[in-house]
């Protein structure tokens, strides 16, 4: 679990330069980070398997099977969603203005932020349940203020960027609301763990 949790924020440093290089126009290195990002993938894949070899032939956490495998199963998608976000900026080449710039990046800083902070909380589900609360606490504080940004990005795309053509704010409206889905995932892995804790407290 400690390996899976490594790569997993080893994904969310792969999309933050990644998004700073695409905005930056440093193409080597973005493309360097699409290379990392499927490495990533593919570790994480390998992680998955043997967490779960691991919870059908030892007896440990049996009562929690089910719920350790929806928590990997999250933890996957989260890691499937960063490789996408950087996989559709080299597809699709969006045009960010250079005044969204800083916006972009400091939204992909929060959505990272909110699944980093899910790392202590799904640690302490195995130290020290009794702590899950406290941490999935900051999963939520980080998620409430990438939805903030985001909609702030889209309020002043499509209010005060009149000189946008309508297809290119809804472009930019499509990348804020995936990088911000990231945070939404975040939530789900919290949400997971709360539902774990209590379980275990019983």
């Amino acid at each position: 679990m400690d390996n899976l949790l490594g790569d997993m924020e080893r994904a969310l440093t792969v999309l933050r330069n990644g998004i700073k290089n695409y905005l930056y126009g440093d193409m080597p290195e973005f493309t360097q980070n699409l290379t990392e990002i499927a490495t990533i993938e593919s570790a994480v894949r390998n992680s998955v398997q043997e967490i779960e070899h691991g919870l059908y032939t030892r007896g440990y956490l049996v009562r929690f099977r089910g719920d350790v495998m929806r928590l990997l199963e999250r933890f996957e998608h989260i890691v499937s969603l960063v490789s996408v976000d950087l996989v559709q900026f080299e597809i699709e080449s969006p045009k960010i203005p250079l005044e969204l710039r800083k916006d972009f990046i400091k939204l992909a800083e929060l959505a990272t932020m909110t699944v980093e902070a899910c790392v202590p909380a799904t640690q302490a589900f195995f130290r020290d349940p009794d702590s899950v609360p406290e941490n999935v606490s900051k999963v939520y504080y980080f998620d409430h203020e990438a939805v903030k940004l985001s909609q702030s990005i889209k309020r002043k795309v499509f209010h005060d960027m009149e000189y946008l053509k309508l297809s290119e704010k809804f472009h930019l409206r499509y990348f804020a609301l995936h990088i911000e889905e990231l945070s939404s995932a975040a939530v789900k892995v919290a949400e997971q763990l709360s539902v774990m804790a209590i379980k275990r407290s019983l």
